[in-house]
């Protein structure tokens, strides 16, 4: 298998290795993707992002997304950014469509430079985070102390949001790889720590499902305001503090969710061919 070419993007710290199999397929095991993601014996990332021809005329290309230890994924909000930034780039249009399994997202590029994207519609019934269970997703009752009766939001990807008094103190390496798997969430989730430190003001960490604590998570940011939102904590517009920066985000009154933040690209490389061979 010959080698390939990638670049190296992150949303807030949120890192990404991306390839464009455009013209040239490319599908990753999870073997693959595992040994790309190691941040020791491959490249490393949080996700391995792969661009595709979308088959909706739509949409401008599709993105495939790979958690760091080979478990493919629905959406990521720093990853559609950082795919639709290169779209732009190479269109040079100021709005572009990015296809994901979550559906089609509308990206756009604000005056500051930053860039906005539409992540569809914030899912609420517990049919759609999912749970095993019928629960009220607003106060779902999951129990680990000292986390408590999250609120529950499907962002393209299940969300587990637990609002705390200082989001700092919460020892969530240890916490959240147990309620990942807490038997409530059959497809596993995402477990975020909310305080809020402001007027529409949170401050926010999540341990992503299959990768563990990130830098950033846009999905997450988008949970963590609607669940805010609904709990009657904040307005529908809020500043989002992550460990690596600020995300805007505005749950819209017609239910869909804009997220809005910066984009940077690290460096290029080619990626050796033996990286690439199966380990098996």
């Amino acid at each position: 298998m010959n080698g390939r070419s990638f670049v190296k993007m992150h949303g807030l710290g949120n890192d990404f290795v991306v390839i464009d199999a455009r013209k040239e397929a490319f599908t990753p095991t999870e073997d693959q993707s595992r040994l790309i993601a190691d941040r020791r014996f491959g490249i490393g990332c949080d996700q391995f992002i792969v661009i595709e021809k979308s088959q909706n005329p739509d949409a401008n290309a599709f993105m495939r997304i790979k958690n760091a230890d080979g478990s493919e994924v629905g959406a990521c909000g720093n990853a559609t950014r950082c795919i639709a930034s290169i779209l732009m780039s190479e269109t040079g249009q100021d709005t572009v469509t990015v296809e994901t399994l979550a559906g089609l997202l509308q990206v756009s590029k604000e005056e500051n430079g930053l860039i906005t994207a539409n992540m569809g519609p914030a899912l609420l019934d517990w049919k759609d985070i999912p749970l095993s269970e019928e629960r009220d997703t607003l106060n779902t009752g999951i129990k680990l102390p000292p986390l408590r009766n999250p609120v529950c939001v499907n962002m393209g990807n299940p969300h587990a949001v637990f609002f705390v008094e200082d989001a700092e103190a919460i020892e969530l390496e240890a916490l959240g790889p147990r309620l990942e798997h807490h038997p409530l969430f059959p497809e596993r989730a995402n477990i975020s720590v909310a305080s809020l430190i402001g007027e529409n003001h949170i401050r926010l960490r999540v341990f992503e499902r299959g990768v563990g604590i990130t830098s950033a998570c846009g999905s997450g940011a988008c949970a963590a305001a609607v669940a805010a939102a609904r709990r009657g904590l904040t307005d529908r517009q809020v500043q989002v503090d992550l460990d690596g920066g600020p995300l805007y985000i505005h749950w819209q009154e017609n239910g869909t969710v804009l997220m809005t933040g910066p984009v940077s690209k690290a460096f290029e490389g080619h990626i050796a061919p033996e990286l690439l061979q199966s380990p098996h």
